[in-house]
């Protein structure tokens, strides 16, 4: 038989797996996810991505601001669940939550845990300079994603990989592992297995002071940097002193001087050992754009200095 499920997330991350999850059978009792938040120039309500996925399939949308209520409990025990999903949630699941489906709560993570426990996963594996990454199903516990691991896959990250793209594959390839572990689960072959106690490391939450580019850093790790907050929240410099542009892709170049200086009209900036080539940039306000276009706009030459 079909699994009845809670579903709970938020993020556009999370849609595959709902959408998966629904294609192959499972029973979806209801969608939790995050209140709608006022956006736009009109600062109309709009709901989140899971929300919009879910009503297009027909399933139960729920929005509590907490769990922590016995109101809340009462209404989340009602489902009379098999199990919960959680992919992005962006809340924290208090114990008796965690308790109340038949074989508890199963979370998707973006990493290869215990690697890069929290909340900015994908970020923090390009930025630190990793060369794979992955996604796990992980049967949640009290802890910060630290329960045991039902199913992992891994995927190469190269240094032209930005934090969209791996974005992008993960979420589908984790959709995929959790419609396997929901199958397993199904099926009661479902094998869980404790994380390692060896190299926990934790992805902090991306905090704005660290969009700056620091020039005065090895080529690669201002890739690094710029890929891994790519698109959001963006690496920032200073052209001329007062144009703030985000870098949004670039790549490994020759070359060496000063740190920030501009070694070429094709956007070759001088870091503390090496450089980098800007292939794409984008203005405050304005669409992203290509190097060449915004150098047709913005004349540059060789010797001025970013910031």
């Amino acid at each position: 038989m079909p699994l009845r499920l809670i579903f709970m997330g938020t993020p556009e991350f999370a849609v595959p797996t709902l959408r998966a999850l629904h294609a192959a059978g499972h029973e979806i009792a209801a969608v939790y996810t995050r209140e709608a938040k006022p956006a736009g120039r009109g600062m109309t309500l709009q709901p989140t991505p899971v929300e919009r996925e879910a009503r297009r399939l027909g399933a139960s949308v729920l929005t509590p601001i907490t769990l922590r209520t016995p109101e809340a409990l009462q209404e989340f025990r009602a489902q009379d669940a098999d199990a919960a999903v959680v992919v992005a949630y962006g809340m924290i699941l208090p114990q008796v939550i965690l308790d109340a489906p038949k074989f508890g709560c199963f979370n998707l993570h973006a990493s290869l845990l215990p690697r890069w426990r929290g909340a900015a996963p994908i970020q923090r594996a390009i930025m630190a300079g990793d060369t794979e990454t992955g996604a796990m199903v992980i049967k949640m516990d009290a802890g910060l994603d630290t329960g045991d691991v039902a199913l992992a896959d891994r995927v190469a990250i190269t240094d032209a990989m930005t934090a969209g793209d791996l974005h992008d594959g993960l979420a589908p390839l984790g959709a995929g592992l959790m419609v396997r572990a929901m199958d397993a689960l199904e099926r009661g072959e479902l094998v869980l297995t404790p994380q390692s106690s060896q190299g926990v490391t934790y992805a902090t939450k991306i905090d704005k002071a660290e969009a700056r580019i620091d020039w005065n850093s090895p080529a690669r790790s201002v890739l690094r940097h710029i890929h891994g907050l790519s698109p959001f929240t963006g690496a920032w410099c200073e052209f001329d002193g007062n144009t703030r542009v985000k870098i949004l892709r670039c790549e490994l170049a020759e070359g060496s001087g000063s740190p920030g200086e501009l070694l070429d009209s094709r956007l070759t900036v001088a870091c503390k050992d090496g450089a980098v080539r800007i292939l794409e940039l984008q203005r405050a306000g304005k669409a992203p754009m290509k190097a060449d276009e915004f150098s047709r706009g913005t004349p540059l030459q060789p010797g001025n200095g970013l910031r």
